[in-house]
């Protein structure tokens, strides 16, 4: 809408040569709506959906520490921090790096995930490993089919 707003006034002003016109666009402010919160028995039930260790490991991370199906995709063994209890995210949708918090249930399952997985686990190997592509990461494509 703001986009509009401002073609407007630069049309009347510019093209038209009506800058009383222009004075008149008022640009509207969008009230912001709060993100809709699970309850602990509804996350509870997401989390126990799933018989799939990996599955509800990367249901986890999405929803403890705010990931995005892509991120989650893309986390490495070397992001995880055990030490200051956090998960790095290399380049988020902004293109910036960001921490987030890591519980020690989620940090217990992260271990068990990774010590799960076939083969030497070495530390810039993905979390979340692809059984199709032997030491890819799982694709977004698939992790999108697990999260809608």
């Amino acid at each position: 809408m703001s986009s509009i707003v401002s073609a407007l006034r630069f049309f009347f002003t510019e093209t038209l040569d009506c800058p009383d016109l222009a004075r008149r666009l008022v640009r509207l402010a969008h009230p912001r709506n709060l993100p809709v919160v699970l309850s602990r028995d509804e996350v509870a039930r997401l989390l126990n959906a799933t018989t799939c260790l990996k599955h509800q490991a990367a249901l986890s991370v999405a929803y403890g520490a705010g990931f995005r199906v892509a991120e989650v995709s893309m986390l490495k063994v070397a992001d995880v921090d055990c030490e200051r209890m956090l998960l790095r995210v290399e380049r988020d949708e902004g293109g910036r790096f960001r921490n987030a918090i890591l519980s020690e249930d989620l940090l217990t399952l992260l271990r068990s995930e990774v010590g799960r997985q076939q083969g030497e686990m070495h530390r810039d190997g993905w979390v979340f490993q692809s059984l199709l592509w032997k030491g890819g990461h799982v694709r977004v494509a698939v992790q999108k089919l697990h999260f809608n």
